[in-house]
């Protein structure tokens, strides 16, 4: 298990440098000057030029590249250019309520969809199944902005039962309302799979001679189906967790959060390089470590997985 984690761990150093290279060049090749941004048009052409030196952005772009890349293997992401504080600093202060928002909605996520998707399949063809294929064929076509906006209404300014915006004290109180917007969201999309796996797997050959030895159902599915469906189904969470921990942008500015999916918008949109550069190598590394974990999993659902 040890060499396999150290493995992928090797494996996964080339494609970090890919994103690093690929995320520079896209950044610093966009049109627009953020030197201007910064500035504003007004300034004189010796304060932009100062500046310019200032930043470096008067080097040519692979001395640049090289310039941040040594600093990155230093452990040093950078300054924000419009707040002068360390990026990954800015970065840790934001990950715990990104975190805390990705495990509300993954939990939520995971009871609903998985829980629906095997009820649905164990109803096969019946009145239950067919209701909940229509309501998640529904809900799948309202935008997650639509559902959170009548969270928040009812909730929150009718029934006044939990806060609609902000993280307040930090406590969970403020992550469930996002949370279980976001959750919901995702686990129609998990319901759909999580019902089409296990109606794949209940038709085999050893479900059969379950059935036939007179076991019940519920046996059925969840001894004998559910636990070869597991390599699917863990696989379809992994990806959703990955997903949400590298911040839920849409979810986190609908509900104020200053999480780091936010703070990559609102980096780009100042045009502050150095933290969009830092945060979207932050999110490859989490990316990459959550599908290691996801990998681990296997050979624990699945004892005919083996981690060489």
């Amino acid at each position: 298990m040890l060499w396999f984690c150290v493995r992928r761990l090797a494996a996964s150093v080339p494609v970090l440098f890919a994103v690093s290279l690929v995320t520079f060049s896209l950044v610093y090749l966009v049109p627009g000057d953020p030197v201007k941004t910064l500035v504003g048009e007004r300034a004189s052409p010796e304060t932009i030029a100062n500046l310019r030196r200032e930043l470096g952005l008067d080097l040519p772009l692979h001395e640049r590249y090289l310039s941040w890349l040594s600093r990155v293997l230093s452990g040093d992401l950078g300054r924000s250019w419009v707040t002068g504080r360390p990026v990954a600093e800015s970065i840790a202060a934001r990950f715990p309520v990104t975190l805390r928002l990705a495990l509300t909605a993954f939990a939520v996520s995971t009871v609903v969809g998985v829980g629906l998707g095997v009820y649905s399949a164990m109803r096969h063809g019946g009145v239950a199944d067919h209701v909940i294929r229509v309501v998640l064929l529904l809900a799948g076509s309202v935008p997650v902005f639509v559902m959170a906006t009548v969270a928040m209404y009812t909730f929150g300014v009718k029934w006044r039962v939990l806060p609609v915006s902000g993280i307040g004290d930090g406590g969970w109180r403020h992550f469930i309302l996002p949370g279980a917007v976001l959750g919901l969201y995702l686990s129609i999309h998990q319901a759909r799979m999580t019902r089409s796996v296990v109606l794949e797997t209940i038709r085999q050959d050893y479900v059969r001679t379950a059935r036939a030895k007179g076991l019940p159902e519920g046996a059925v599915v969840w001894r004998h189906a559910f636990p070869n469906a597991l390599v699917t189904v863990v696989t379809l969470l992994g990806g959703s967790l990955s997903n949400l921990l590298v911040g839920s942008v849409l979810t986190e500015t609908i509900f104020n959060l200053p999480g780091v999916g936010r703070f990559t918008v609102d980096a780009a949109y100042a045009r502050d390089f150095p933290v969009v550069m830092g945060c979207f190598l932050f999110q490859a590394v989490v990316f990459v470590l959550a599908n290691i974990l996801v990998d681990l999993c296997y050979a624990l659902v699945d004892p005919r997985v083996r981690l060489g």
